[in-house]
């Protein structure tokens, strides 16, 4: 992703669903004007899911998702569809791609039952509507989100493009990072210590998303290393109106930073922004009850390269055993991997999540609270186990009037 890429978390999600050879591939081409998917007359040519992040008119930038056959046999195939109907997990609008000279069948209609009960907003597309009988492009009344389209022959495309963007929710109404938190004219102080994992040149990506959000708000950015923020609060000449710390000197940042400055973390503020900052201050309470050999999932967004002090499975898991006093069993996932039975854990620890969408973390957020483990993310955990939640809340007093109840 270069610099001035949209972050593929602030991406709509297209995913093309449905059987072998209904023409899923041939159609994601069709509709982005590009060879991304490859296209065979054998069946089962997509055996993963492939993304593919671009711009697509009238949407904007978009993330697009080709998907094995919803069909595929055999063990093999299994996982692969496993892994089909895992990719709803992220999924903002879902189309089904049909053959329309074969019609739906059972695989079909159970897929339209999980977009269902998933709650994804779907589309049915009829391909190869050129080769029904007579070479009519035409047939009976289907539904407001139905279409016949041929990706051969490019016909109603362009409309199926249309009735994806209608059927997409505009973020217009989307919380802000912390733009509803300023105004113009006020100084934020950003805490930023150079990450190792992230490549050089370049900041790490809650950093960069954060810093865009301050500035499109006209306030005035002020970027600092964890040794500069004191000094820089001495002889700023303003009182900022927040400072914003990086997770892992969350204790500095607080011991430099005056009571009276309102201070949080780009961990928290991330996990308000992807929608789940109540139930991760009240899944945080959980560390209190870690025992020994508890089991602790611990839940990483993207497939970084580790460094030895790595944060997510270095730093995090030692600062547990010293605030609990024990050993707890970790167990570290990353990237699209989030195991659906979380029976076996005590909680869910997740990252700030900044390359995964709302919907996904959502997904991941509600499954924890169906099997009734505690789900909580980095930034909240290392606030609480240094003592700092309450203050860094302070920015959301209904946030922080829920923890006061615990």
């Amino acid at each position: 992703m270069g610099l001035n890429d949209t972050p593929s978390g602030n991406r709509v999600h297209i995913g093309f669903f449905g059987r072998r050879n209904a023409g899923k591939s041939s159609l994601l081409n069709a509709i982005t004007g590009q060879d991304l998917a490859v296209v065979s007359e054998v069946k089962g040519t997509t055996t993963d899911p492939v993304s593919k992040a671009m711009e697509l008119l009238p949407l904007g930038p978009v993330l697009v998702i080709d998907t094995p056959g919803i069909d595929d046999e055999g063990e093999l195939g299994a996982k692969r569809v496993l892994k089909a109907k895992q990719v709803l997990n992220k999924t903002d609008v879902a189309v089904l791609v049909v053959d329309a000279v074969l019609g739906r069948d059972k695989a079909d209609n159970d897929l339209l039952d999980i977009f269902k009960y998933k709650n994804v907003t779907y589309i049915i597309a009829y391909n190869k509507c050129d080769e029904l009988p007579g070479g009519s492009l035409n047939s009976a009344a289907v539904e407001a989100n139905e279409i016949y389209v041929s990706a051969k022959t490019g016909h109603n495309i362009e409309a199926l493009k249309d009735l994806i963007a209608s059927l997409v929710h505009t973020e217009d109404m989307k919380l802000q990072l912390v733009g509803d938190l300023i105004k113009p004219g006020d100084f934020v102080v950003l805490v930023t210590p150079i990450d190792k994992a992230a490549p050089k040149g370049r900041l790490i990506l809650p950093q960069q998303q954060t810093i865009r959000d301050v500035l499109e708000t006209d306030a005035i950015a002020v970027v600092v290393k964890e040794f500069e923020l004191k000094e820089t609060l001495e002889h700023l000449g303003k009182k900022p109106s927040l400072v914003i710390t990086d997770s892992q000197v969350f204790a500095k940042a607080s011991a430099d930073t005056p009571l009276d400055i309102p201070l949080t973390s780009f961990s928290i503020i991330f996990a308000r922004y992807k929608g789940f900052l109540a139930p991760a201050v009240r899944g945080v309470k959980h560390l209190d009850h870690i025992g020994e050999g508890s089991r602790i999932l611990i839940c990483e967004g993207c497939t970084h390269h580790k460094q030895c002090d790595d944060i997510g499975t270095v730093k995090l898991p030692r600062w547990i055993k010293q605030y609990t006093g024990v050993n707890p069993e970790f167990v570290f996932t990353s990237g699209g991997d989030y195991p659906e039975d979380l029976s076996s854990f005590e909680m869910v620890i997740h990252c700030g999540a900044c390359m995964l969408n709302e919907r996904e973390m959502r997904y991941r957020q509600e499954c924890a609270a169906d099997q009734g483990v505690p789900f909580t993310n980095y930034g909240i955990s290392i606030a609480f186990m240094q003592g700092i939640l309450r203050r860094s809340l302070e920015v959301f007093p209904h946030i922080l009037a829920e923890l006061e109840v615990l």
